[in-house]
């Protein structure tokens, strides 16, 4: 009866489980999100603004133009920020975070 009840419980755990999908957007940080970098530091690039905000408190995020999701990896988005960018993963709407698989430059 275990064996049976096992491959149950592994069946509904993978179906409830979500495919990784590919996001395109924005690296930037959870504090600027949307907003225009330069608004917020006028003499750093976007770049460099969303470097700095994501070392302090605010992490890396990707915005879509809609919606800021927070990456959970938090050392690959810094080579690419404010740069367009793929990140493939599973996206938690509860959280906003985006559990990230990978991140490659868009075309």
């Amino acid at each position: 009866m275990k064996p049976i009840f096992l491959i149950a419980i592994t069946t509904l755990t993978l179906i409830g489980a979500e495919a990784p999908k590919t996001f395109t957007g924005v690296i930037t940080d959870t504090m600027c999100g949307a907003k225009s970098h330069r608004a917020m530091m006028k003499d750093k690039s976007d770049a460099e603004c969303a470097r700095l905000c994501a070392k302090g408190p605010f992490g890396y995020a990707l915005v879509d133009g809609t919606n800021v999701m927070k990456l959970s990896d938090q050392k690959t988005p810094a080579k690419y920020a404010a740069q367009k960018v793929k990140v493939t993963g599973t996206y938690d709407e509860k959280t906003k975070m985006l559990k990230v698989v990978s991140i490659e430059p868009a075309e």
